[in-house]
């Protein structure tokens, strides 16, 4: 907290205990410089009570080796709960306070070092053992090269190990660190009294002068922390949203524990996603669903997981609201759909996609966390007649724009277009500027009669392929529909007729009922899309309006909303 009103005295305190009040020591740059505190735990460091240590996470500006410019570094504290301060020097003024930094990064191929230096937000996944307590950890970025956010994961005993390793020290005209090479004092700076190492030390008081002196001059580690495989767990760059907050959950399923990490967002959305071993078959992490949690894209300030409920409870300025934690339904009613899905709260028990319990042993129980695989997983569950989509009639126009929707069920999925003629085989659809794949279908522009054909969307995931939409392409002249725009009942059909090659009966007799609905259906649409977009956008052109709907679409359809928010 500030201190005092004006709000220049930064400091880690302590008060309303039955111990004295104590703080950090008072305008000294070297342990705090305009911090921003984010969280602080109280973690065990061994087996006796006495060693546990208060952890403190913050972000602070510290100035360069130049001297003329300050930059952001995120940092992580420590101090022992029963601290009373020194005896003669830093009276009323921790003793055993020391800090490190905290980096989250990505080596470029230069070897140049990008970091992730504002931290947002801490999360403890805490175990039996202690020393393997994993440190889940938010960062953003400072650039204006670049904006991003990321997530980065610490082993509490890499954290443990640089606090025990070599302090920094101050040295030569630049000021530059280097480790400290001189004698250490007894017991060793940062160590609680009492404990395992100082069983006859039993107040902070009576730790000699030097110890005090060297924590005063002294407080900063010269190693910084590193996360696992000392790169990012998760990377999200050029995207409109940041991370804000994080909730992680360890859920046992049949091939394993996973931690499946909830991440809330600065857009009122929070993102469900799975961590995968390193020899999976995705890269580190796997996003489950995003869910709008809330509508005015209120930012997520607050998430709590209740394993109890098993609920996760998510708060922004605008109110609170809960989701269940496993949401199996949204999945579908396909055996496949369900197993790749990848969810380890999830699993296929022979009828639908419902929670799964690691002491049922239902006999059709299917879930395959680490690799996806139906091929293996869902045997006899109508597995071929799944992956053949139904074939759907679509009417285009020629010289207009068509779009054939088709959006794959899982996010992970990749698309390929495939075009059959006729009789013919199939062959893969040419892509060019007239003809765009975008994340909904594809866009047609400018229709030839080239064009016309039956059109195949193949997703393909984890080596297993399904036809998720078949589009049987007809291409209209624009003669033939030009007059069908606002009216298609033949007995309307009368000025404009003198105009056309045909009678209106000939056109009439060449569609059947159903079929002229659906042409009636599409001149609509196209109406409705031309309104909309001359409403929406000042783009010229069909393209630039299309494009700017679809993208509309796009943001809107990648959301699920949650129930009751």
């Amino acid at each position: 907290m500030y201190i005092d009103f004006m709000g220049t005295d930064a400091a880690i305190f302590r008060s309303l205990t039955r111990r004295n009040a104590v703080r950090t020591d008072q305008h000294n740059s070297k342990w705090l410089s305009e911090p921003t505190f984010v969280d602080a735990h109280l973690i065990p460091d061994g087996t006796h009570p006495n060693d546990a240590k208060v952890y403190f996470f913050f972000k602070e500006k510290l100035m360069d080796n130049s001297g003329t410019t300050k930059q952001i570094h995120s940092m992580i504290a420590r101090i022992c709960p029963n601290d009373t301060g020194g005896q003669r020097s830093l009276v009323n003024k921790w003793t055993t306070y020391l800090k490190a930094r905290l980096v989250c990064s990505v080596m470029d191929e230069d070897g140049t070092e990008t970091y992730f230096d504002e931290l947002e937000d801490v999360f403890l996944l805490e175990t039996e053992n202690p020393r393997t307590t994993r440190i889940y950890g938010i960062f953003t970025t400072s650039s204006s090269v670049f904006k991003g956010s990321a997530v980065c994961v610490y082993h509490l005993s890499d954290i443990q190990r640089v606090f025990n390793g070599p302090f920094a020290h101050k040295e030569g005209p630049n000021h530059q660190l280097i480790p400290y090479q001189g004698r250490i004092p007894y017991p060793r700076p940062g160590t609680c009294p009492g404990g395992a190492f100082t069983p006859n030390v039993r107040t902070t008081k009576e730790f000699p002068d030097d110890v005090v002196t060297f924590i005063r001059n002294h407080p900063l580690m010269f190693n910084s922390i590193y996360p696992i495989n000392k790169r990012p767990l998760i990377i999200r760059t050029g995207t409109d949203y940041k991370y804000t907050k994080i909730a992680v959950d360890r859920v046992s399923a049949t091939d394993g524990t996973y931690h499946v990490l909830f991440l809330g967002t600065d857009q009122g959305t929070v993102q469900k996603v799975v961590a995968l071993p390193s020899n999976s078959s995705a890269n580190g992490e796997l996003i489950l669903e995003e869910l709008e949690v809330f509508k005015n894209n209120a930012a997520i300030t607050t998430m709590a997981i209740s394993s109890k409920k098993q609920q996760l409870y998510v708060s922004s300025d605008e109110g609170v609201t809960q989701v269940s934690l496993h949401r199996c339904h949204i999945y579908g009613t396909a055996c496949a759909d369900c197993c790749l899905a990848r969810d380890p709260y999830c699993a296929w028990d022979g009828n639908s996609c419902s929670r799964f319990y690691p002491t049922s042993k239902r006999r059709n129980r299917r879930q395959d966390v680490r690799h996806g695989n139906p091929m293996t997983q869902c045997r006899g569950f109508n597995l071929k007649g799944y992956r053949n989509a139904a074939e759907v009639i679509q009417y285009g126009v020629k010289n207009n724009t068509t779009f054939l929707e088709c959006t794959p069920k899982s996010p992970q999925a990749s698309i390929k277009w495939l075009l059959q003629k006729d009789n013919d085989r199939r062959k893969e659809v040419k892509l060019s500027e007239r003809i765009l794949a975008t994340q909904q279908g594809l866009l047609i522009r400018l229709v030839q009669e080239a064009d016309r054909g039956t059109y195949h969307c193949i997703a393909t995931e984890n080596g297993f392929k399904q036809t998720i939409a078949k589009v049987n392409f007809k291409v209209l002249d624009s003669d033939t529909v030009a007059f069908m725009t606002d009216k298609w009942s033949p007995w309307t059909w009368a000025s404009p007729l003198h105009t056309l090659q045909f009678h209106p009966k000939d056109l009439a007799g060449s569609f059947s009922h159903s079929e002229l609905q659906m042409i009636n259906q599409y001149c609509k649409d196209t109406r409705q899309l031309g309104q909309q977009a001359d409403a929406s956008t000042k783009m010229r052109g069909d393209y630039g309006k299309l494009k700017a709907l679809l993208n509309s679409r796009k943001s809107r359809n990648r959301r699920n909303q949650w129930p009751g928010s």
